[in-house]
């Protein structure tokens, strides 16, 4: 009998501990931290719903791990990158949507937080419209492929060849090794020159005028064995020579050639013009600058004194 009252007496004892602890957890997950008012509706924020929004943006988190790792897994090492860089703003708007969803199941109105932040809204709506036009850009670019890692573009008659391409810039590296930053609206409403966007090689060329009387035909065949020799053009497509135009002081001459790094295409056109120049003296071909004749036609006999 005794044992029997002990045991009860045991129970009785751990049953309001449990429910000593159980409303300390409940106390504790009910502590308000601070409240405030919107529009007359009181809003208390809790240390239950800070950890419920840290707990649902963890899960969030690991969540879009396992999804990014699942599609990047599949995808080619080009394109991983790329819908890496559409992701990161894929989770930031997840992470918005989960908050706002918690919130709400947690019993806050957050019609009445939108209304209310709704000025605050616009006002950064406005100030972040460039930036989120840079968003898009950086979206349409990596979706469409129009810009590639590598590529020699050309924006403000500055050339450079990308080497990164994010969500709202673009970075390319110039020929002087200074690194332009892009927008990436810029690629939506200015006009870019992509020099490697159909194909490997470029077609560049190189102007040239020889004096009146020239032997024309020999001129064309000087022309191409430079280009021949020069190691940095390549031989298919072949390089060919134009005769532009019979200019004031010269006959002008065009010699066009292909080259794969269209990056580097002033020291190919440097060395170009050093060879022919030497070519040119070697055949006694001149390259003559512009002459001009004078000639006075009195329409009257001045005197002396006049």
């Amino acid at each position: 009998m005794q044992e029997q009252e002990g045991f009860e007496a045991t129970e009785a004892i751990k049953e309001v501990v449990e429910e000593d602890i159980w409303g300390g957890i409940v106390d504790f997950w009910n502590l308000i931290l601070f409240k405030y008012e919107v529009s007359g509706t009181p809003i208390e924020i809790t240390v239950g719903l800070i950890l419920l929004v840290v707990f649902a943006f963890v899960i969030t988190s690991i969540i879009l791990r396992v999804i990014r790792s699942f599609i990047t897994g599949k995808l080619a090492e080009g394109d991983k990158h790329k819908f890496i860089s559409v992701f990161k703003f894929i989770k930031y708007f997840v992470y918005l949507v989960v908050i706002l969803i918690t919130l709400s199941s947690a019993g806050i109105n957050i019609t009445i937080l939108l209304t209310a932040s709704a000025a605050l809204f616009v006002g950064i709506g406005l100030a972040l419209q460039e930036f989120f036009q840079d968003i898009l850009g950086g979206i349409f670019i990596i979706l469409d492929k129009s810009l590639l890692v590598g590529d020699v573009i050309e924006m403000d008659g500055r050339v450079g060849r990308v080497f990164q391409i994010k969500l709202r810039t673009t970075r390319a590296l110039t020929r002087d090794d200074k690194v332009m930053i892009i927008p990436n609206h810029k690629f939506m409403s200015d006009v870019i020159y992509n020099y490697t966007q159909n194909h490997a090689t470029t077609r560049e060329g190189v102007q040239v005028g020889v004096a009146y009387g020239s032997d024309t035909q020999k001129v064309k065949d000087v022309l191409l064995e430079c280009a021949s020799a020069n190691k940095n053009i390549v031989k298919s497509p072949e390089a060919f020579v134009l005769f532009d135009d019979f200019g004031d002081s010269a006959l002008v001459f065009s010699l066009h050639f292909y080259v794969v790094d269209s990056f580097v295409d002033p020291k190919i056109k440097s060395e170009l013009r050093f060879k022919i120049d030497e070519e040119f003296r070697k055949n006694n071909i001149t390259i003559p600058f512009p002459q001009r004749d004078v000639h006075f036609y009195p329409t009257q006999n001045l005197s002396k004194n006049e």
